[in-house]
């Protein structure tokens, strides 16, 4: 769905990626149009170096595009909805400069404004790294849903870079107003990720290994349960190409190269905090042949070039409760399998994800059950 953003500057023909005309969320929200106002409003000089992090589709960053603004997304997708938004709008992409959260961030910044993540923890991580170039003349500023804003958002803000209120509320959206101190950037405390841990006895190949998480991805602090469940279920010595989709930590895929050394896993997620995180994590437990791929998720599969595919597809894009991510990820799976490969899911189970299944695969088959969880197996039949 494309939309148009209203601005101080103008107005701006925004879409999310990839583009699909059924999907009638916007690429923007009014806590993205309340920023753009009020650096408007307040004279914020944009002559320096504005870094925007966390712009979900890249809303803020086309709007500033005049300016030469410098990005910070964990999101492939939202990196290619801000490609293709300066370009519909006519701006000039080498205006832009786009780094993904595992890059290093600029050196100084003199105007910092932050879309509120979803995850808390993503957020400290991100105000750590930047803490260094944040100076006392910087602008903070961090925009987001009320719903989205706690007490405990704003303490990060308050304990990493320095004194911090909040606006008015408008169109149910708030703004964060930080000003940075020198004292208190210096006293911060250490950055906390990436964070390990072990996982439990009842995991498989993976009782007692290592587990890396890097800031922003589920669960980072503990296996979700919905893997758990997923890890006791996985099929056995399967071997050939088999791609962790979604991969997070990539403990599933890590479980198969543990059980199979003479697979071939492919780890591939939308979140470079996430591919980020399986690569540690399978380094710290396998030595094998693995590869790591940021993408949007068998986008980049050759057509019958893989054996087995395992998921567990989110079922949120930021706020949003959605099904979208999951059909395109069953169906890229299907064009990427060889005839007779696999596609094993494991979901919730009011999702309803065999009916899915059985409508792309034409079969779906029940491999275990709880009161929350199903894990489900699907065959590419035909060509």
């Amino acid at each position: 769905m494309s939309d148009r953003m209203t601005a101080p500057w103008g107005e701006y023909a925004l879409a999310r990626h990839p583009e699909d005309p059924r999907d009638r969320l916007r690429a923007w929200d009014a806590s993205d149009a309340y920023l753009l106002r009020h650096l408007a409003a307040s004279g914020t000089p944009l002559d320096g170096t504005v870094v925007v992090v966390g712009d979900r589709w890249g809303a803020l960053t086309t709007a500033l595009a005049g300016h030469r603004p410098t990005q910070i997304t964990d999101s492939f997708l939202s990196r290619e909805a801000t490609r293709a938004n300066l370009a519909r709008n006519g701006a000039d992409p080498d205006a832009v400069r786009l780094l993904t959260t595992q890059d290093p961030p600029p050196e100084r910044v003199d105007v910092l404004l932050v879309r509120v993540p979803k995850s808390l923890a993503l957020l400290e991580d991100q105000l750590h790294r930047l803490a260094p170039a944040v100076h006392e003349g910087t602008v903070v500023v961090g925009t987001g849903m009320v719903k989205e804003i706690h007490t405990s958002t704003l303490k990060l803000f308050e304990r990493i870079l320095g004194p911090t209120r909040t606006s008015l509320a408008e169109q149910k959206a708030r703004l964060i107003l930080c000003t940075p101190d020198a004292g208190v950037v210096r006293a911060r405390e250490a950055d906390p990720w990436p964070y390990t841990y072990e996982l439990p006895e009842d995991t498989g190949p993976l009782a007692g290994r290592t587990v890396v998480n890097h800031a922003g991805v589920f669960c980072a602090d503990r296996l979700d349960i919905g893997t758990r469940f997923f890890l006791r279920h996985l099929p056995r010595g399967r071997g050939g190409r088999v791609v962790d989709l979604g991969c997070g930590n990539g403990v599933v895929g890590t479980a198969v190269a543990l059980d199979d050394p003479d697979a071939e896993v492919v780890f591939v997620d939308e979140s470079y905090q996430a591919v980020a995180s399986a690569e540690a994590t399978y380094r710290a437990n396998a030595d094998g042949k693995a590869e790591f791929r940021v993408g949007d998720g068998m986008a980049g599969f050759a057509p019958g070039s893989v054996d087995l595919v395992l998921n567990n597809p989110p079922f949120h894009s930021h706020q949003a409760t959605t099904d979208a991510t999951a059909w395109r990820m069953f169906t890229g799976a299907r064009r990427a399998l060889r005839p007779g490969g696999e596609l094993w899911v494991v979901g919730n189970r009011h999702l309803g994800y065999h009916v899915k299944l059985r409508r792309i695969f034409g079969n779906s088959r029940l491999v275990a059950s709880d009161a929350k969880f199903v894990v489900l197996h699907a065959v590419k039949r035909g060509s």
